[in-house]
Order: C-alpha cells, then structure tokens, then sequence
C-alpha cells in the first residue's frame, strides 16, 4: 500500500482499456488504503458522470503527480478540464490506439503555443 510520500508521487490514468492494460502491466497500477485505484477504464458503457466522478477523485489525492487521459475521453469532459486549475496532478492528454492525437484540442498544448507567440 502506497503512502503519501512528496517525494514518491504516482502516476494515474483514465483511459480506454488498451491504454490503461499497458500501463498498469508497466506497473503504474495502485490501491491506497481506501481501496482508491489510480486508474479508470473508460469503455462504451461508462457513463460521464461516472467520467466525471473518476476524475475528481483521481485529481484530489494528494499522491497523484501526473494524470494521463486519452484526449477522447479528455473531450467528453472539457468542462472540467478547462476550470481545472491545480498544479498537481499536472494533466496530460495522450493518443489512443483508436483515435488520432489533435495537438490544437490540448490545453497543455494551446498553452504553450500562447507561450510561444503561435
């Protein structure tokens, strides 16, 4: 069981079940003491509430450091993403086996293109 330790932070995903298999059999996979897993497997039959839910839990521990989540699944929950303004877990939008990448939908990515002057 992982404890909050600030220099052991974990990695948490929410994601299709393609992406979170392959990482979770790189050994991202966790449960706290609470039996909170680190990961949400989003398929057909997961509903945005229950989106919604996984990812205010996941970004409210304080052992999350980095969360992944496939930028389909990203574009479901927009809403939350874009009023999200915590520095940890810092969030990340990654392709998925089935869906292309669209580097203008990611805020990180808008982000730095505003940095940027672009």
């Amino acid at each position: 069981m992982a404890r909050y330790n600030p220099k052991r932070m974990l990695i948490g995903i929410i994601g299709d079940e393609d992406t979170v298999t392959g990482f979770l059999l790189a050994g991202i996979g966790d449960r706290n003491r609470s039996g909170k897993r680190n990961f949400l497997v989003v398929n057909s039959e997961t509903t945005l509430s229950q989106i919604e839910k996984g990812f205010k839990e996941i970004t409210q521990r304080k052992d999350i450091g980095i969360l992944l989540i496939n930028q389909h699944i990203a574009e479901e929950i927009r809403h939350l993403l874009t009023q999200y303004q915590q520095k940890l877990p810092t969030l990340l939008e990654i392709p998925s086996k089935n869906q292309l990448y669209d580097p203008d939908k990611d805020d990180v990515m808008i982000r730095v293109k505003k940095l940027l002057g672009k």
